[in-house]
């Protein structure tokens, strides 16, 4: 094994596939002079040249659709938006020609694209640039959303990911590049649609994905001292879900609780709670509960941007709430 920071871990995964097919490209807003805005495409143009690691101009819907387009050509591309606030303006192309391409060509056209780069909040960056937009590509049939919440699973996602031939929102975070973890030496993928249970537990399961995880597990060793065992399930994968593995562990804890870094309307925390009261309704010993940030846009301010997100204390207080303590 060996320690690498996360944006090391996305720049090996892309380098990895690059080297092994040659029908893969990234394009994206400096990815390439400046070796990314975040440094997670460090050293491909060197190796890969500037007909393979491509600088596009600030216009996301332009970028977007030619990477469209040459997957219908036989390329395997890797798009990088340099957030993915600004992917909404080139949704029209990940929504009416990505997901919708192989269903509307009867099978004639696979789009086999990645789109990745951050999601949700990085700190102080206002309303406009703080937005976890899982959900909304989750609801679209057609593309698979994927948000590994470290390192190891970061670099094995995005292998599967690249070679896979259907689209795939790949969505990372800002305030993680800089994470470290362990990795193997040798080659290895990740399968998309597995979810993983990060820490067993018996007393109350906990669900989330991607960077606020973190505060699950805060919030487990906190209660932990009060003798309440909680098991954390990493979806990984927001689509396809992962519902066996949820549902498996709330028949042996009996008790739910959704942490997401998303509005609450309409999230995926929404869709897990009712496929469980669906599926597993006479096994929950409490209503579940579900977490996320506040209904309103993100704030700027840092006294309120600290209430708005969804942290270790409201995990600990919804866990207590779901134990009847």
């Amino acid at each position: 094994m060996k320690t690498i920071q996360f944006r090391e871990a996305v720049c090996e995964a892309m380098s990895e596939e690059m080297r092994r097919d040659e029908s893969i490209y990234l394009i994206g807003e400096e990815v390439a002079e400046y070796n990314g805005a975040y440094k997670a495409s460090k050293g491909m143009l060197d190796e890969f040249g500037a007909k393979r690691v491509i600088d596009a101009p600030i216009a996301e819907l332009g970028f977007a659709g030619i990477a469209v387009g040459s997957a219908m050509n036989g390329n395997r591309p890797i798009v990088e938006f340099m957030t993915f606030n600004f992917s909404l303006v080139g949704i029209d192309q990940i929504i009416n020609n990505a997901a919708k391409m192989r269903q509307m060509s009867g099978g004639q056209f696979n789009i086999p694209i990645v789109f990745r780069g951050p999601t949700a909040s990085a700190g102080q960056l206002a309303a406009t640039h703080s937005q976890a937009f899982e959900s909304w590509y989750a609801n679209c049939p057609g593309l698979k959303v994927v948000v590994p919440s470290n390192v190891y699973d970061a670099k094995g996602l995005l292998k599967s990911a690249i070679r896979d031939n259907d689209p795939v929102i790949f969505m990372e975070s800002e305030q993680m590049y800089g994470d470290k973890g362990e990795v193997p030496e040798g080659e290895y993928t990740l399968p998309l649609g597995v979810a993983d249970v990060k820490r067993e537990g018996t007393d109350v399961t906990i669900v989330s994905f991607g960077k606020i995880l973190k505060e699950a597990f805060i919030a487990a060793d906190e209660l932990a001292k009060d003798g309440i065992s909680c098991e954390i399930i990493d979806l990984r994968t927001v689509r396809p879900l992962d519902y066996d593995t949820v549902l498996a562990s709330v028949k042996k804890t009996n008790r739910l609780v959704v942490l997401e870094e998303a509005w609450p309307f309409a999230s995926v925390a929404s869709e897990i709670t009712y496929m469980v009261q669906e599926k597993a309704f006479d096994y929950l010993d409490a209503p579940i509960q579900r977490i996320t940030t506040a209904d309103t846009p993100a704030p700027y301010s840092p006294a309120l941007l600290k209430e708005w997100l969804p942290n270790a204390n409201d995990v600990v207080k919804a866990v207590k709430k779901v134990m009847y303590k």
